[in-house]
């Protein structure tokens, strides 16, 4: 026996054969790993001395396992902070979507990204028609439709397709589905997109890729496939996301919110209108949906949502993010309704300054409760006032809420949730509601992080009687776990938010969520789409409220400030500016902390405002009190916290 196979006794491939799908995978590790070469008895597995790009190509090694790795909540030696080890290319995932325009595509991978991103597994988008605007070619729907149509052989090994002389001249020409040219340009630009969603995932800090396209035919998704097998050398998982669509009522909006995209932005609505019905219609003459002949391919998996969510098909899913990908897939809808997100009012801790606890409120958070239950009453009715206006101007019901309807066709007017943790101080917040119309609930997933051996303490406490805790917390706030029984980390309060997360997008009703300051800033992080490190320093002071409406291309958001003196809230402009106005009248703050792009929501990335939306959430028409005078209090909340202000001021900087 040789010391090759003495080194591993699988089967030796030919050197004269290249690794294929037929042979088991040869991984590659230099380039892959995050951890030095080692062996060591205890390693994970003792690599070998050519475990590298350079290895034999006889020399194979076993299949890794895909087992979960969730940060904050696993380790190994590998992944000290629970992220998918660089080696492990079997853990991590490529999401690909089918199907034809305007079917919701967009829609489903930003929200799906953005619920895997907070989660902290890494996650991007590569858009196709992003490589195409970008292209020299200058092409697009705008002037000339792209649909898929059959894959050239000739560019399937390549990135660059054999030069093309595009024909403008006669525009049917270029986008017939059989037009040899235009297939071999769609074809580069399709991998060319592909080939950088690998690079990042393969050799970048990625953990899902997400391929935004048509894919339309079934030949396009053989070749991404095998793209990704050639690449990963058989390891990496594909699933493909068909989103299909045919309500009709659901189309037509989905059709005209497409004329506010890129492609036509600032030509005639009717020509783009016009353009756009043409592209769908030449995509429909070659579009194979998603059916029993993929299933007969090796490892082919997929899900099919069909109507944004309204019914949800799986086929062989492989692998923890996959799972956790078509769990949320099934709990979210297009239903009108309101989120609501506010910390308690305040407590006696919260005068003293201390961290945790069980206090109950003071005499301020009492009056800023009693003022809560009467604003969630006004709001309440104000929607309602507003969906049934809406409704008596459209004659019908838009179905793109998917909301059942009365007797009479009106859209049933949503419940009204109330969830507060289980800690006196949010449970008393809640006092003032009538359970007869709100539905009030206590849940423990909603409780503040647990400040183990601290809790009950002030900041300055923490950092004079453990100095080395409160420089580690300094040094990474987000992954930084309080010592002692109960101690929690902002990872560990993402991963137990989780449920309420998916429940959220899953109901139909409204909801406000009484929260403390982590889960607070926890929640908006997930609505604005925040990095990381950005979590921890929202600023989410005390008599705050905020507001989101999901809408098809984002989220509606507003702030709302109470102000004590006239015991009631006013809207704080949404605007990423530097100096924001309050509506109704009030005067303008007095200061204002600039935005920054790291800690602000824009309306490409983030929380986009729907600008057709001609009633958002206002208090404009409400009866307050007269404007009250400038004052401090009516200061817009800072993006970002001030820790050593907050210290000055007696007030816990770290919890509450």
């Amino acid at each position: 026996m040789t010391a090759n196979s003495q080194l591993n006794p699988l089967p030796l491939l030919p050197q004269s054969r290249s690794v294929s799908q037929n042979y088991p995978t040869v991984v590659r590790r230099t380039a892959l790993t995050d951890t030095p070469l080692t062996s060591t008895q205890n390693s994970p597995r003792a690599l070998q001395p050519y475990d590298g790009y350079n290895v034999a190509p006889f020399l194979e090694l076993p299949r890794r396992a895909t087992t979960l790795d969730v940060p904050g909540l696993t380790k190994s030696r590998v992944s000290p902070d629970g992220t998918i080890a660089a080696r492990d290319v079997g853990s991590k995932l490529v999401i690909v979507m089918v199907g034809l325009p305007a079917r919701g595509k967009s829609y489903i991978t930003k929200k799906l990204a953005r619920y895997m991103n907070w989660l902290q597994h890494e996650t991007k988008i590569f858009n196709v028609g992003n490589t195409r605007r970008q292209s020299k070619h200058h092409v697009g729907p705008a002037s000339h439709p792209l649909p898929d149509s059959p894959v050239l052989e000739a560019s399937l090994g390549s990135k660059s397709p054999p030069p093309v002389e595009l024909d403008t001249s006669h525009p049917a020409n270029f986008f017939a589905p059989d037009n040899p040219q235009t297939a071999a340009l769609r074809e580069s630009w399709a991998l060319q997109t592909l080939d950088e969603l690998l690079d990042w995932v393969l050799h970048g800090n990625g953990s899902i890729g997400i391929l935004d396209a048509t894919n339309s035919t079934v030949k396009r998704r053989r070749m991404v496939l095998n793209r990704v097998k050639d690449r990963s050398n058989g390891e990496l998982k594909v699933l493909f996301l068909e989103s299909v669509c045919d309500d009709k009522d659901l189309l037509e909006q989905n059709i005209r919110l497409k004329l506010s995209g890129p492609d036509y932005k600032g030509q005639d609505p009717d020509i783009a209108l016009a353009d756009f019905r043409m592209r769908v219609k030449n995509y429909e003459k070659t579009y194979e949906t998603i059916g029993e002949e993929e299933e007969n391919f090796e490892g082919f998996q997929y899900v099919k949502m069909i109507n944004v969510g309204r019914k949800v098909v799986a086929y062989n899913t492989q692998g923890f993010l996959a799972g956790q990908a078509v769990f949320f897939l099934l709990n979210f809808n297009l239903a009108e309704r309101q989120i609501w997100i506010t910390r308690h009012g305040e407590s006696e801790d919260n005068i003293l300054g201390k961290l945790g606890g069980d206090a109950c409120l003071s005499v301020k958070g009492v009056k800023y409760s009693k003022a809560l239950a009467r604003f969630m009453d006004y709001q309440r009715t104000e929607f309602r006032r507003r969906q049934l206006e809406r409704f008596s101007l459209q004659a019908t019901v838009a179905q793109v809420s998917s909301q059942p309807t009365t007797p009479k066709g009106e859209p049933v007017e949503p419940h009204f949730c109330v969830w507060t943790s289980m800690l006196k101080r949010s449970i008393e917040t809640a006092k003032w509601f009538d359970e007869d119309t709100y539905d009030i609930k206590e849940m423990r997933m909603l409780n503040e992080l647990g400040s183990g051996i601290c809790d009950g303490m002030t900041y300055e406490e923490i950092r004079q009687k453990f100095p080395k805790e409160y420089e580690a917390r300094v040094q990474d706030k987000i992954g930084y776990r309080y010592p002692g029984v109960g101690g929690e980390s902002y990872l560990d309060v993402i991963n137990r938010l989780r449920p309420v997360i998916v429940e959220v997008e899953r109901m139909q009703d409204h909801v406000l969520l009484i929260g403390h300051r982590v889960v607070a800033r926890v929640l908006l992080a997930y609505f604005m789409n925040l990095g990381r490190q950005a979590i921890g320093d929202l600023d989410v002071p005390l008599n705050t409220l905020w507001v989101l409406e999901p809408k098809p291309y984002g989220v509606y958001w507003a702030v709302y400030q109470y102000d004590e003196n006239k015991d009631w809230f006013y809207k704080i402009e949404n605007s990423n500016s530097t100096l924001t106005t309050p509506v109704n009248n009030t005067p303008p703050p007095e200061t204002a902390t600039p935005a920054t792009s790291s800690s602000v929501a824009s309306p490409e990335t983030t929380l986009l405002l729907d600008t057709k939306d001609s009633s958002p959430p206002s208090t404009a028409n409400m009866p307050p009190p007269p404007p009250p005078p400038r004052s401090r209090s009516m200061t817009a909340p800072s993006p970002l916290s001030n820790e050593s202000r907050a210290v000055d001021q007696g007030v816990d900087p770290v919890t509450s």
